[in-house]
């Protein structure tokens, strides 16, 4: 999955920057980001802390491993009952 090369807290700091009044497309063109996409960050971010981001980075980082796990698990499971 690609990187976006934006860090939470600047996703943030757009989002409150639209939401205190600023147009979204002088948003999107200061920052060099198309408006969907922002509206997608948007979506993803808003509402919400730099902390609450975060937590919420570390959780899906958390999802992916358990995710894996149990991929694993469920392979040997089926390896196993083949012999």
């Amino acid at each position: 999955m690609r990187k976006s090369r934006f860090t939470e807290a600047q996703i943030i700091g757009m989002i409150k920057e639209q939401e205190a009044g600023m147009p979204t497309a002088e948003v999107c063109r200061r920052h060099g980001l198309s408006p969907a996409t922002f509206y997608k960050l948007k979506s993803k971010y808003g509402g919400m802390t730099v902390s609450e981001a975060a937590r919420l980075k570390a959780l899906e980082d958390e999802n992916v491993k358990l995710k894996r796990l149990l991929a694993d698990a469920m392979l040997d499971n089926v390896v196993l009952k083949d012999l």
